[in-house]
């Protein structure tokens, strides 16, 4: 490889990154008895998956996968996760948001989103399967909350985060060690960045939901953002419904993920496009991390992702 383009650069930061991963999957199935992927379909979870399969190959991923579905998913997004499950064979747990509304656990909020309202589903479901190790897609690039966050993060038994009862973690040196009734949160991803994870995507062939890519769809600008229609809200007064062309940069709940405006229509434009960029995903599309400040790091508190 030709070391003056800085190709071979790429590489060998893709390639630190992969073992990086793969070791932390193999030392968390040696710690711990539980584990399981938090899977949703997107570009994160989705290099997740890509990565566990590939750390215990030629054997099956000895870890289940559980979405908690906020029923504001984009249908795309939905086909593809239950494609790559049925396509490995894998364990696919599903914690439905609407069944907490259902029965009266969880109420919906005023403004719609349900992206704050995960949280209770996803600790009832490790409660209740006694997860004791849950693997993250976030990474550190994202969010100044995820940013000092620890690869072994140390959740209570109310799995709540307090960042003072954070581990250190010298070289590649990781303590899962916790109480009954705590677990803790696994995040292979954490020294990645958006532009390593699309170089990684290109490299290794990966498929994502094409939402990833520019397409046309009916949006609305609302608080600087181009949202979608769908079951979760329309437009207000005020507002216009347009036809854009659009990808998505990252996939949460529909009420309040943004598009971008972009003719990215390939791997190779997205990477052009993430290089360029001076705004992280979330700071450019989440709506749910403009509530204040702090508001990542006021939901980690609780438990969240």
């Amino acid at each position: 490889m030709n070391s003056k383009n800085g190709a071979s650069t790429v590489l060998d930061t893709l390639g630190r990154l992969e073992s990086e991963a793969i070791h932390i999957f193999r030392e968390v199935a040696g710690e711990f008895d539980r584990p399981v992927i938090l899977f949703s379909g997107g570009k994160d979870s989705t290099l997740l998956l890509h990565l566990a399969i590939k750390a215990f190959y030629p054997a099956p991923v000895p870890f289940p996968l559980l979405h908690v579905d906020t029923g504001h998913n984009f249908d795309e997004v939905i086909e593809f996760r239950d494609r790559v499950v049925a396509q490995h064979g894998l364990r696919l747990e599903v914690a439905k948001v609407q069944d907490w509304i259902d029965d009266g656990r969880l109420e919906e909020r005023p403004d719609g989103t349900r992206n704050p309202l995960q949280t209770v589903p996803l600790l009832d479901s490790i409660t209740q399967h006694k997860f004791d190790a849950v693997f993250g897609g976030g990474r550190r690039d994202e969010e100044r909350a995820r940013a000092k966050e620890r690869i072994f993060s140390l959740r209570t038994a109310f799995g709540q985060w307090d960042p003072k009862r954070q581990r250190p973690e010298l070289w590649n040196l990781y303590n899962g060690r916790h109480r009954a009734g705590e677990h803790v949160r696994v995040f292979p991803l954490s020294n990645w960045t958006e532009l390593d994870v699309w170089n990684y995507i290109e490299r290794e062939g990966i498929e994502l939901p094409d939402i990833y890519y520019s397409h046309q769809r009916d949006v609305f600008l609302r608080d600087g953002m181009w949202l979608a229609e769908g079951p979760w809200g329309t437009v207000r007064d005020g507002e216009t419904l347009l036809r854009k062309t659009v990808r998505y940069r990252t996939v949460g709940d529909g009420s309040c993920t943004g598009a971008v405006e972009s003719d990215a229509a390939d791997i190779h434009a997205v990477i052009a496009e993430v290089a360029a960029s001076r705004l992280t995903e979330r700071g450019a599309t989440r709506a749910d991390d403009r509530l204040s400040e702090a508001a990542m790091e006021d939901r980690k508190r609780e438990g969240y992702f």
